[in-house]
């Protein structure tokens, strides 16, 4: 089946003043962040401020005592951590509020999460890793909302990602990692980012990293996360077979993926105490 011409052109709406999220990136970039200048551009948005004070606040984090700050949560969190909310906020906010997507923003908050913290372990691009994890299945938004009610029958028949792919070519001609990819490039996120959330559904289903794609890593962090939130038992296993492909040492990979998971628990349950 031909691409359907209105997800060729990707006609997506980016989310209200997207100039916040512009400079955002911008100060990123700079080796020396200004984390105060940061801190003050996500509260010159007073709604995004709030959604950030949510989340940081949320049992997703399990910090201590209530953050009352932008400020605060970055001197709690650290600036990539916080920069992560703000571009998952403006995420949901380039699409209609929808009950099926909700576990979607749920799992991109958290893969986000342990893609990034994985990353900072290994000490690779916790940015691009966090990155990659929060836009992974970004497209499938972009897909409900191009044909809410054809994509909703999709998503109850699809028993995994892999048939949600084929379903996905066979009703518009092009599937949701696809897209996904492409809405991450409109957005400006990184070359290493973009390759991991196009090839993510291939990879966690064979356990194959693409050739020719940069910085592979990031890639393989997100078979990872995968197995994370998925069968635990598989993870030594899993890891012998993925590290190699990424130059990445077996042992040093599986260490932190068990650090990284038990600390989200820790964090998850405090959160709920």
């Amino acid at each position: 089946m031909s691409v359907d011409p209105d997800l060729r052109t990707l006609e997506i709406n980016i989310p209200a003043q997207p100039e916040s999220l512009v400079k955002l990136s911008l100060l990123l970039a700079d080796d020396d962040i200004n984390l105060t200048a940061a801190a003050e551009l996500i509260e010159t948005d007073m709604a995004l401020a709030a959604a950030v004070m949510k989340a940081v606040n949320s049992s997703l984090y399990g910090l201590k005592g209530r953050v009352q700050s932008v400020h605060q949560a970055i001197s709690y969190l650290g600036m990539r951590e916080v920069a992560a909310i703000t571009f998952e906020m403006g995420l949901r906010a380039a699409f209609p509020p929808a009950a099926e997507l909700e576990p979607l923003w749920q799992r991109a908050a958290r893969r986000g999460l342990l893609m990034g913290r994985l990353a900072t372990r290994l000490l690779l691009d916790a940015w691009g890793a966090h990155s990659a994890g929060l836009f992974e299945e970004c497209g499938k938004a972009v897909l409900f909302r191009h044909a809410p009610d054809h994509y909703r029958a999709m998503l109850r028949a699809a028993s995994d990602d892999g048939e949600l792919v084929l379903l996905e070519h066979a009703g518009f001609g092009v599937s949701h990692d696809a897209l996904g990819a492409a809405l991450c490039e409109t957005w400006g996120l990184g070359p290493a980012a973009v390759a991991s959330v196009r090839h993510h559904v291939q990879a966690q289903a064979t356990l194959r990293l693409p050739d020719q794609v940069p910085k592979r890593a990031i890639a393989a962090l997100s078979v990872i996360v995968n197995a994370l939130e998925g069968d635990l038992d598989t993870l030594d296993e899993l890891a012998l077979v993925i590290a190699p492909q990424a130059d990445l040492d077996a042992t040093l990979l599986l260490r932190a993926a068990r650090q990284t998971r038990e600390e989200m628990d820790l964090a998850i349950a405090h959160g709920r105490g």
